[in-house]
């Protein structure tokens, strides 16, 4: 039975190229995501009545199959946390944000059943979209994009503060220039708020606008301090890729050129390092795992990477 479970583990779990049941049942995963969210874009379309009876078998046909997998999931929890009990490891699962979001995927189809719920939870549906993250979850792009928004968190929130702070600023600047002339678009600081968002993140929605002197000067000014503010966010999360990117490719130059706080590790047959979670292998005192090169590709290293036979692992000493 164990080793039932760790064959199944294996293969549910996505990104293991080598594997060729592995990568059949990730390109299932992908067409069974992409079907069950076809049938919830259709559905709002005026010709799905006509072929309704067609998208109710898509549905449920896609909803057993994630219902299968979410069990399967729960099943071979313990592989996914082995220095956890069967009971603690299937439990931190079920609560993780990975199965909080497979749950919630589940849940609209079973509440729409129910008479009452027809309405109720029909938003519920907007989960279904959640499923896409599967898609790219143990891929490396996706988990640079999550690395440098962490490397980069406080400069972001830095960054909101700021824009929030203006825009608190300006709508209530703009509420005292324009609340004696148009009282019904401007009639409190909350209207001023919202002409601040569409002002000053350059929407311009049209549906409340200042038409005092006084108020249009100050629309040009705040629109022009808008372009700055948010293109503040977007240059840090820009030079954080960079960065990553830069870092992660000159890893196995910099290991090549003889740099001695760089060692390449091969996993070879029978190493201890085989088979196993990252968080879950013994590492030399004072090192770090930086890359993983796995035939051409090269991997960004994350608590729950599984090392695989043939690897090349990068290993530097920590900062002091």
């Amino acid at each position: 039975m164990k080793k039932i479970k760790r064959r199944l583990f294996e293969i549910i779990q996505l990104g293991n190229k080598e594997d060729t049941a592995s990568r059949l049942c990730d390109y299932l995963i992908i067409i069974t995501i992409i079907a069950n969210l076809s049938v919830l874009v259709i559905n709002t379309f005026d010709f799905s009545s006509r072929i309704q009876s067609y998208l109710d078998i898509i549905e449920a046909v896609t909803v057993v199959f994630f219902i299968l997998e979410y069990v399967a999931r729960i099943f071979t929890a313990d592989e996914l946390y082995p220095d956890k009990g069967p009971i603690v490891s299937k439990l931190r699962f079920i609560f993780s944000i990975e199965g909080i979001v497979d749950l919630l995927t589940l849940l609209p189809y079973f509440l729409l059943m129910l008479p009452a719920g027809i309405v109720a939870f029909r938003v519920l549906r907007v989960f279904r979209v959640f499923h896409l993250f599967r898609i790219n979850a143990q891929y490396d792009a996706f988990n640079v994009v999550l690395d440098v928004l962490k490397d980069k968190k406080e400069q972001i929130i830095s960054s909101i503060i700021l824009i929030l702070i203006l825009m608190l600023a300006s709508s209530v600047a703009i509420y005292s220039l324009e609340h004696e002339a148009q009282p019904e678009a401007f009639s409190n600081a909350f209207s001023g708020m919202w002409w601040s968002v569409s002002t000053l993140l350059t929407v311009g929605y049209g549906d409340i606008y200042p038409i005092t002197i006084a108020g249009r000067i100050f629309t040009i000014i705040t629109a022009f301090l808008g372009v700055g503010m948010v293109a503040i966010p977007t240059g840090i999360i820009s030079a954080g890729f960079v960065e990553r990117y830069t870092r992660v490719k000159s890893l196995s130059g910099e290991t090549k050129d003889g740099d001695m706080r760089y060692v390449m590790i091969p996993v070879v047959d029978e190493h201890e390092w085989t088979d196993k979670r990252i968080r879950n292998i013994k590492k030399p005192d004072g090192t770090v795992i930086v890359s993983v090169i796995r035939g051409e590709r090269l991997i960004v290293p994350k608590p729950d990477t599984i090392i695989r036979e043939g690897d090349l692992v990068t290993v530097r000493e920590k900062d002091e």
